[in-house]
């Protein structure tokens, strides 16, 4: 398949990465010169608009922040939409709200394009190894074109249903993420001041019924105050800020889910936004508001 990718930073760049990894050809377009020019070294060609970057690709990935700026890369002036051909299949692995992703998969199909929405979990490093796993929206047949080039990114890939499934599986993903991370970060701060090494922790309840890959991951982290990033505590305020915003209109009540967001989100007002969930742990410390840590 002819493949274009829309948004190179941080995931998207990590996706378009492994695509040229395994000698997928690429088209690359982001408003970033320098990230489009990091893929460019690894094989990728550039493409001056997303409308360019389209033009006859079989599959085009978006890897976008909100559903304003993925509108915009498809249905704005030098869009998608403007380049790709009839049945162009558009595979979006943002993560955004249900109900944004039904209108633009509508809007898609009346522009003669196809629509499958394909968030992700297991950020860029698990991308860089071809292990990520992802969440399907979209139609039988258009689900099964799009595994075609997820496959060289993903070892597990679900179908959930029809358009908007993939991102609200995703929502849920993200308050079980949101949740582990703040009590991994929680027992990291309990482990030091009980006197107890926290690296030593995930070792000893490896294969209980306390372990997560982001407690074999994250508390060694944590306990090292090692904040490289790999994620951003305010994309994480999003993601909970949409599940809550789905729990208000079935009327679901989630009050760990909101203390969460709402923890998430004083850090983020502290200056903390662009930091990784390591940077939880400043959440701990007596210094808040504090400046950035990377």
């Amino acid at each position: 398949m002819s493949v274009a990718l829309i948004g190179a930073g941080a995931m998207g760049g990590a996706i378009g990465a492994r695509l040229c990894a395994v000698g997928q050809p690429l088209r690359v377009f982001d408003l970033d010169a320098g990230k489009v020019a990091a893929l460019v070294d690894q094989g990728a060609e550039a493409a001056p608009s997303a409308a360019d970057a389209a033009r006859g690709a079989d599959a085009v990935i978006l890897s976008l922040n909100s559903p304003r700026i993925v509108e915009a890369a498809v249905f704005g002036p030098g869009g998608v939409a403007e380049g790709a051909g009839p049945g162009t299949l558009v595979i979006d692995m943002s993560s955004i709200d249900p109900a944004a992703t039904r209108d633009l998969a509508a809007r898609a199909a009346e522009a003669g394009l196809a629509w499958v929405d394909s968030p992700l979990s297991g950020g860029a490093p698990k991308a860089a190894t071809g292990e990520l796993t992802l969440m399907l929206g979209g139609t039988d047949a258009d689900v099964a074109r799009a595994r075609v080039v997820l496959g060289h990114v993903a070892s597990n890939i679900t179908h959930m249903g029809p358009a908007g499934a993939g991102q609200a599986t995703k929502l849920i993903n993200q308050v079980l993420c949101g949740l582990n991370f703040l009590a991994v970060a929680e027992a990291t701060a309990l482990a030091e001041a009980a006197g107890i090494a926290a690296d030593r922790i995930p070792q000893a309840l490896r294969g209980g019924r306390a372990d997560s890959a982001i407690l074999q991951e994250y508390m060694p982290r944590f306990a090292a105050r090692d904040y490289r990033r790999t994620g951003r505590i305010d994309n994480m305020v999003k993601d909970l800020d949409g599940a809550l915003a789905v729990a208000r209109e079935t009327t679901t009540p989630m009050p760990l889910t909101s203390l969460c967001a709402e923890v998430h989100r004083m850090l983020t007002a502290a200056g903390l936004g662009g930091e990784d969930q390591a940077a939880l742990m400043e959440y701990f410390t007596a210094t808040l508001p504090s400046p950035k840590v990377s």
